[in-house]
């Protein structure tokens, strides 16, 4: 879902059900909208605007928590390759072609989930030339109790490693659920309706209704955003992968 087309869709729509409220506030006969009627729209509107608000909340709550976690994970992975990287270092010279490896399979994902950046394909899947590194590190021979000590330590971390890059693939999948979306626009548009119908036609008016109309899209763009963590305008920095490349030094 293109969160910026999503969110000017539910401008219109919003916008769009506050000018027909008014429209239809002066094609209405004047007894339909009497103070009992009035009253009676009031409680109904007041009912379905809260129903709204306490879904959008929790929705963006629910977008915050994954962008949240994302980019925890993503500070978990970089922590973790520096690690690994000292950790080979200690165990001696035959550990050169794992680190190389190591170095490679880092550049070779930021330049892959951050493509604008670098040289590659977008898309947040693990490489699977990761497996490499694995393999270079599974086939190192110790010869004496530090290498020993060493090399387990090395395969955890790689296993940890693997662990997280997956989960951060299956996140980047999770989104909101679309009949929920319409679901909420539907509801904030009955809740415009009956501001228009309540509001008197002028420019004041207008301008305001605009303006929340705005703010409710606003609020729906930051939460498909969110999503998003690797796309768009709040995507994830990759400073902390690139410090991490950075510490990598042969």
């Amino acid at each position: 879902m293109n969160p910026i087309g999503i969110g000017l869709i539910t401008f219109a729509c919003l916008f769009g059900a506050a000018l027909l409220g008014m429209r239809l506030r002066a094609a209405l006969p004047e007894h339909h909208m009497s103070d009992d009627s009035r009253h009676l729209l009031q409680t109904g509107l007041g009912i379905i605007g809260t129903m709204a608000g306490l879904v959008l909340g929790l929705l963006v709550a629910s977008a915050t928590s994954s962008y949240n976690a994302q980019r925890s994970e993503l500070d978990d992975v970089s922590s973790k390759v520096v690690l690994l990287d000292r950790v080979l270092a200690h165990y001696g010279p035959g550990a050169g072609a794992p680190r190389r490896a190591l170095r490679q399979t880092v550049q070779r994902a930021l330049d892959r989930i951050w493509p604008q950046e670098g040289s590659g394909s977008p898309g947040a899947r693990p490489l699977t030339g990761a497996e490499v590194l694995l393999d270079e590190v599974g086939g190192l021979s110790p010869k004496n109790d530090l290498q020993n000590a060493l090399k387990p330590q090395a395969m955890g971390l790689l296993m940890n490693l693997a662990q997280i890059r997956w989960l951060m693939y299956e996140q980047a999948d999770t989104s909101v659920s679309k009949p929920l979306l319409v679901l909420l626009v539907f509801w904030f548009m009955i809740t415009f309706i009956g501001f228009g119908l309540f509001a008197p036609w002028n420019g004041t008016t207008i301008v305001a209704l605009a303006l929340c109309a705005m703010a409710v899209s606003g609020a729906v763009i930051v939460m498909l955003e969110m999503y998003a963590p690797f796309q768009g305008f709040m995507q994830i920095s990759s400073a902390p992968l690139r410090e991490a490349l950075a510490h990598l030094d042969l």
